[in-house]
């Protein structure tokens, strides 16, 4: 694949548009860093974002949206979220909001979460790409994962050329830095320090945020080793079901289920938190599912991950 760098005009903010709208991903700048966008509503998009980063693990992934009107159509905002989207947005802050019914985000964005972290980006790039694309984007850094974020078009094609459509270029990132993460879903808290200050979110709410290292912290989403496990029990490497079980198949292994009859690890990563509920509606109550082996390389290390959580011990 040749990676486009597309110059920020009226036009190339028109063609990059498209480009998503067609399920393809744009690197754009942000004021903290590039993102790398897709269409947040389509699953086969998230999961290349995956696949570029070489992202290890399905963590939740920022949802970036023009307006508070666009944001309340995918989260529920709270009066403290209104009131720091008032002080802050746009701009370098992220919410961490509930999940509003029936939003129709992918669930790989949410990590199958009840939850969605949303930001507007303050950037007239990303605001004017977003305003011409008309759909959600979810945008994690625009660099191979574990490397230094990029704050310029010439980092985002050093670490992606060849892995996404296209690079808008819109300069070098004012600020540099990511966005300050919040969790709201309960106690305020801070998931991320970033480009807001707790100072100055603190100034806004009138009270203390809930900061790293305090007992009542929350878990930052993704992180605890049974994470949203289906109900049913779940065995992982089987080639074949035992009595009882709904066996989700992977290339050669064939199910009742299947992640990929071909084998690839970018549809596998699509369908997996769709037949993760489905499997675990065909199992029932006291049921059990079987995944089949999915190689622990590329994007299969965080399929992995994921089906390692399902399976864990529950306390």
């Amino acid at each position: 694949m040749e990676t486009r760098l597309i110059a920020a005009t009226s036009e190339g903010i028109a063609e990059a548009a498209g480009v998503l709208r067609a399920g393809g991903l744009v690197a754009m700048p942000t004021e903290t860093v590039y993102g790398l966008a897709g269409d947040a509503r389509d699953d086969h998009a998230v999961a290349r974002i995956y696949a570029a980063k070489n992202r290890p693990s399905f963590n939740p992934l920022i949802v970036h949206l023009p307006d508070l009107v666009a944001v309340g159509r995918y989260a529920v905002l709270t009066p403290e979220a209104r009131a720091l989207a008032v002080a802050f947005w746009p701009g370098p802050l992220t919410m961490v909001l509930p999940l509003r019914e029936g939003a129709g985000l992918s669930p790989l964005v949410t990590a199958g979460l009840p939850t969605v972290a949303v930001r507007i980006p303050a950037h007239p790039v990303a605001r004017a790409l977003l305003q011409s694309a008309g759909l959600p984007v979810a945008a994690p850094s625009a660099n191979p994962s574990g490397r230094v974020s990029p704050t310029r078009a010439a980092h985002v094609m050093a670490g992606l050329a060849g892995r996404i459509e296209a690079v808008l270029d819109g300069g070098a990132c004012a600020v540099g830095l990511e966005s300050t993460i919040l969790g709201l879903d309960g106690p305020p808290a801070l998931l991320r320090p970033g480009g807001v200050t707790v100072e100055a979110v603190e100034a806004v709410l009138g009270h203390a945020l809930v900061l790293p290292g305090d007992p009542a912290q929350p878990k930052a989403p993704g992180q605890l080793a049974s994470h949203y496990a289906p109900e049913a029990r779940v065995r992982l490497n089987a080639t074949g079901a035992r009595p009882g079980e709904i066996l989700v198949g992977f290339g050669a292994v064939a199910g009742d289920l299947s992640l990929s009859e071909s084998g690839d690890p970018v549809e596998a990563a699509a369908r997996l938190f769709h037949l993760l509920r489905e499997a675990d509606a065909l199992a029932g109550p006291g049921g059990a599912i079987a995944f089949a082996p999915v190689p622990e390389t590329g994007l299969g290390r965080a399929i992995n991950d994921r089906l390692r959580r399902a399976a864990a011990p529950r306390s």
